[in-house]
């Protein structure tokens, strides 16, 4: 079961924006009460995770991408 699916570019403004306040998926995932599947989710694209997605992009600050 190794099918690793592309990352999206929403998945890249989110590991660039962890990356940037030096924080892991998992800390963030804690530390705001999102579960890290649907973290995941958003990073490859494999579901939408609509009640997750614009949380994430309102805490890490990339709206550029909300709305894809």
């Amino acid at each position: 079961m190794n099918r690793k699916q592309p990352v999206t570019p929403f998945g890249w403004a989110i590991k660039q924006r962890l990356a940037e306040l030096q924080m892991d998926q998992k800390t963030f995932c804690t530390r705001y009460g999102i579960p890290p599947s649907r973290l995941s989710n958003l990073i490859n694209g494999t579901r939408k995770a609509t009640r997750y997605r614009k949380q994430v992009a309102d805490l890490l600050d990339i709206h550029d991408y909300c709305n894809h």
